[in-house]
């Protein structure tokens, strides 16, 4: 079927929300070329599980394609329609399942040598819509903290080399009670700036107690939905036939409740826990990994004001059978690597930051929790320099984001 013949009864099993928003918009789609809709559908669908950074960027799209007359958006889409596919992409059923659509289109794209042709046209498109559809103001600078090293009673090699160059490394900082000082620094943002989604706290570990302002994740309190999952994915590994693709269909699929999830909780937060983990390569398996891709998701898809991550220890490489197992020494850890992961993924942290809105005006800090080594960047620190000033966590926060 063409993106022409569209009617609303077909959307009838989408969510609440994402039928509304595709009713609203339905002559805009249908003008669409079939190379390009169901990669918007597969935003749209998932519409009423998004956080309002995403929902705010569908609703900002759809109304500037919907502003066009159908000649200017024959002329803006001109390039996705000489894209040509299949019939049986054409007949396959790309509204009530677009992801799946995508992946499948991927493919036929890559072996007809058109994959090329379909990344330039939507670079082209991405930046002009960046262009048409600006973001909008945010009402205070963002924050990230990354705390790395949980558990290491010293290191000897260098911490921070990376970050080090983009802002000022500190080497007499008071770890007395630094986590918590940082955690009621980050809570006072969130009181002060009470926004859905705005203020996040990550911890690779158990976690601690947080002010309910803060939306929280923490790798040991999904432990039961990790080890649900490990075992559905060994029994599709076990099973005749399953191959990688398979597998990622089959855990793109899942959804909340196929892990034991509680249905009542918050049903944006939950579908977001449960894709760290089938989304993610290695969430399911290392702490750190968890942690790293829970942040990057988080700047991604939530564009977060506040974002406190805390790193722990992760396990040591050991066969991937094992791994999958879920049945673990949890005393089996590498703190030295975890250190090594960590501090590379406070760099990561920093980089996904500087994509977003804003970012010259962001501030940013990395502490070896425990010890007195941290790094700190802000719009008027100096770059590539060194401090010797002895000065608490709470302070030195405090000094970055006034």
């Amino acid at each position: 079927m063409r993106p022409n013949n569209l009617q609303a009864k077909q959307f009838a099993g989408y969510p609440p929300q994402a039928r509304k928003v595709v009713e609203s918009h339905l002559a805009a789609l249908r003008e669409l070329p079939l190379s390009f809709v169901p990669s918007l559908l597969r935003e749209i669908i998932d519409y009423d599980y998004k956080f309002p950074a995403e929902r705010l960027a569908i609703d900002s799209e759809l109304a500037n394609v919907s502003s066009l007359s159908p000649a200017e958006i024959k002329a803006r889409f001109r390039p996705f329609a000489e894209i040509s596919l299949s019939l049986e992409l054409e007949q396959s059923d790309w509204i009530n399942h677009p992801a799946q659509f995508v992946e499948q289109q991927s493919a036929y794209l890559w072996t007809t040598h058109q994959l090329d042709a379909f990344r330039i046209a939507a670079t082209e498109y991405g930046a002009r819509l960046q262009v048409l559809v600006p973001p909008g103001p945010i009402p205070i600078h963002r924050l990230g903290i990354a705390v790395i090293g949980q558990g290491m009673a010293s290191f000897d090699g260098k911490l921070f080399r990376h970050l080090r160059e983009h802002g000022t490394y500190f080497d007499h900082v008071k770890p007395d009670d630094g986590f918590r000082l940082l955690l009621d620094a980050v809570t006072e943002r969130a009181k002060a700036h009470s926004i859905p989604y705005a203020h996040w706290y990550i911890d690779g570990g158990e976690g601690v107690a947080s002010s309910p302002l803060l939306t929280s994740v923490s790798y040991k309190e999904l432990e039961p939905v990790r080890r649900t999952l490990l075992k559905l994915m060994q029994a599709d590994i076990d099973r005749p036939g399953m191959g990688p693709e398979e597998l990622r269909t089959h855990m793109a699929r899942l959804t909340p409740a196929d892990v034991g999830m509680d249905a009542k909780n918050d049903s944006v937060l939950e579908r977001f826990r449960l894709k760290l983990f089938t989304e993610g390569s290695g969430t399911q398996i290392f702490s750190t990994t968890f942690a790293q891709w829970a942040t990057r998701e988080v700047l991604r898809r939530a564009q977060a004001l506040t974002l406190l991550v805390r790193y722990a220890p992760r396990q040591r490489q050991l066969p991937m059978n094992e791994l999958l197992s879920g049945t673990l020494d949890p005393a089996a850890l590498d703190l030295e690597g975890s250190l090594v992961d960590a501090d590379l993924a406070a760099y990561y942290h920093w980089i996904n930051q500087q994509r977003l809105f804003a970012s010259e005006r962001s501030s940013f800090l990395a502490w070896f929790e425990g010890h007195s080594q941290a790094v700190a960047i802000a719009p008027f620190l100096p770059k590539g320099s060194k401090s010797s000033q002895a000065i608490d966590l709470g302070k030195l926060l405090a000094l970055i984001v006034s």
